[in-house]
């Protein structure tokens, strides 16, 4: 039964500051037994304002990023969800890109967050993310992980199911939601919908999450899951501040799930 490790972090806008957390909690993951590492959304970079961040974006910043991470893995042989790093992207935009990065030292498998959160909410937060990234446009799991098949998805990509529909179809036995939420929209629906898509999908669903105030000025809802595909919550790390939390996977839940509710068999196509 494999643990993973899931880490909550308050990401700000030194990316040698998040790798140095990074870098800690994979020691610390190892130390517990751990086999893989899930990181948040921008664990390498939480920074809304591009004029600053741009420098870094946009020079060798990320590829040095992930070429240490890479080290890390086959250094400590554990395998990092990296939820998210900003990356230049197609034109003057960036891209919101997740790492797989496998302790055997094979290269990364990548994933470019294909929903926009582009939103106005009620206490007057307004999110525009396309204006600054680039929407990705292919759907992407990372086959003979510790887990077995994982999918990759970031935040906002949770409230669309045809992407948890497909990734369930391609028989994905965990999938990684890491995520910046904000607080207003966390305390509404991320439980709910994170429940709803392991129990669609009939997998695990891995959460990191970023957490707390952060250092652009924004604020972030935490709680940080691991999910089964029944929809049973496994870890909840909480609101309150950042930290490393462990879970064990039982793999066999998958077939259990399945055998009694093959929803994922019964589907039909819904006529037009």
């Amino acid at each position: 039964m494999p643990k993973i490790a899931v880490l909550q972090m308050t990401s700000g806008i030194d990316p040698e500051a998040n790798l140095s957390t990074i870098e800690k909690a994979a020691h610390d993951a190892v130390a517990e037994g751990a086999v893989m590492l899930f990181a948040p959304e921008m664990a390498g970079l939480l920074d809304r304002n591009r004029e600053r961040a741009s420098p870094w974006i946009a020079g060798p910043g990320p590829d040095e990023m992930a070429q240490r991470l890479s080290e890390l893995a086959q250094l400590l042989q554990i395998d990092l969800a990296i939820g998210s790093i900003p990356v230049s992207g197609e034109g003057s935009k960036f891209a919101n890109r997740a790492f797989y990065v496998p302790a055997s030292g094979a290269p990364s498998v990548t994933y470019d967050k294909i929903h926009m959160f582009d939103v106005e909410l009620a206490n007057g937060e307004t999110w525009r993310e396309s204006s600054a990234y680039e929407p990705g446009k292919e759907v992407v799991t990372v086959p003979g992980t510790p887990l077995g098949k994982l999918g990759l998805t970031i935040c906002y990509d949770m409230r669309f199911p045809a992407l948890f529909e497909a990734l369930g179809q391609r028989q994905c036995d965990a999938i990684a939601v890491p995520a910046a939420f904000t607080v207003p929209t966390g305390k509404a629906h991320w439980h709910v919908l994170l429940r709803a898509r392991a129990i669609e999908a009939q997998a695990f669903v891995i959460a990191a999450a970023q957490v707390g105030k952060h250092e652009d000025g924004r604020e972030t809802y935490g709680h940080s899951l691991v999910i089964d595909p029944w929809g049973e919550v496994l870890l909840d790390m909480g609101g309150e501040g950042p930290g490393l939390g462990f879970c064990d996977i039982d793999l066999e839940r998958i077939k259990e799930v399945r055998g009694q509710l093959p929803s994922l068999a019964n589907k039909r196509e819904i006529p037009k």
